[in-house]
């Protein structure tokens, strides 16, 4: 992929994983063993099996209406869709009222989930206008991370924007531009600023945020989000890059590596309670899943299994909790709108 001239942090991301011919997103298999990192619900489909049961255990506080729409969003290579439809079967009340929807940016990651869900009542979509009927309850696992993030500086107080330059598809050096007053300002509501280092501000997901935002209001819902993320201020450069399982510089095989950052989860919070939504506190995804009961699902499978398949389940289970792997990582935020009260895997 030949970049040429100089962008903006978050233009340089979008180019280097949504370009609709190179960008890594368009071309590669970025998921699994083959693949350049791997999801939790790869890891187990106990994981998506669980958070099916919180969706349902969420459609039941509603009411059980007979019309819920749910979105997942940025579905990644469909597993976790092809798990929660398989769990659907044992639950024909809420398999009749639901509505699922898929929001993937990626059409070569659109292929791949088509591929892989043949549910009637699975729907591809472009935007969230296509969704007319609520109850809603968005969830994303992984989503955040991947959005592009605007990087400053802070030198003596001044902020700068960074900014990256490419000559012939190579890199060429970081540059430094004045920020202006508008943004500092954008920056200054959440409280970003800082004396010295790096801030980074997720302007395109809060952009994607407040649609889904408005459209729970309007609709009456919620939304469940997983990620890895951090909830102290960083004043580091998040950007990470994973290529083959191995780390990668993120400005180096642009398209053929996935680039990430760490979601700063208190920015979500404020920007999710300054619209008026109901928050739970934010946890870790070790706490969330043993509160909704995933070592007491993983006792009842254990039971008929061998020894060697016994230690299997155990092993990957122990990478979605264990403080060193994914369980304190990985973090969970939950907000919904003013009607409902909804803190089940966060008590």
């Amino acid at each position: 992929m030949k970049l040429n001239g100089t962008y903006s942090i978050d233009k340089f991301l979008d180019e280097a994983l949504y370009n609709k011919k190179f960008g890594y997103y368009s071309q590669s298999k970025p998921f699994g063993k083959d693949g350049d990192f791997t999801t939790a619900p790869l890891i187990t489909p106990m994981f998506s099996e669980m958070i099916s049961i919180w969706i349902i255990s969420f459609w039941i506080k509603v009411g059980k209406p007979k019309k819920f729409s749910f979105v997942e969003l940025g579905p990644g290579n469909g597993v976790f869709c092809k798990t929660f439809c398989n769990t659907l079967k044992n639950f024909p009340a809420f398999k009749k009222s639901i509505k699922i929807y898929l929001l993937e940016k990626s059409e070569k990651l659109k292929k791949t989930q088509r591929d892989l869900i043949k549910e009637k009542n699975v729907t591809w979509i472009k935007n969230l206008n296509q969704i007319k009927n609520g109850p809603i309850l968005f969830f994303g696992n992984e989503f955040f991370d991947s959005i592009p993030i605007k990087q400053f500086e802070v030198k003596k107080s001044k902020i700068y924007e960074k900014f990256i330059e490419f000559k012939k598809g190579k890199f060429k050096k970081f540059i430094l531009k004045k920020t202006s007053k508008k943004m500092v300002k954008k920056l200054n509501n959440f409280n970003l600023c800082l004396k010295d280092g790096i801030i980074e501000y997720p302007q395109d997901g809060l952009k994607i945020l407040d649609l889904i935002i408005k459209k729970i209001k309007k609709l009456n819902g919620g939304i469940l989000l997983i990620d890895y993320g951090y909830l102290k201020k960083q004043k580091i450069d998040t950007l990470q890059s994973l290529k083959e399982h191995k780390k990668n510089v993120y400005y180096k095989n642009i398209g053929k590596a996935d680039i990430t950052s760490l979601v700063n989860f208190q920015l979500l919070y404020k920007f999710l309670s300054k619209k008026k939504l109901i928050l739970n506190e934010i946890v870790n995804q070790s706490f969330f899943l043993k509160k909704i009961g995933v070592i007491e699902r993983a006792e009842i499978l254990s039971k008929k299994m061998s020894f060697k398949e016994k230690s299997d389940l155990y092993y990957r289970l122990e990478r979605l909790l264990s403080e060193k792997k994914m369980g304190e990582l990985f973090k969970v935020i939950f907000a919904s709108s003013k009607k409902i009260k909804f803190d089940l895997g966060f008590k």
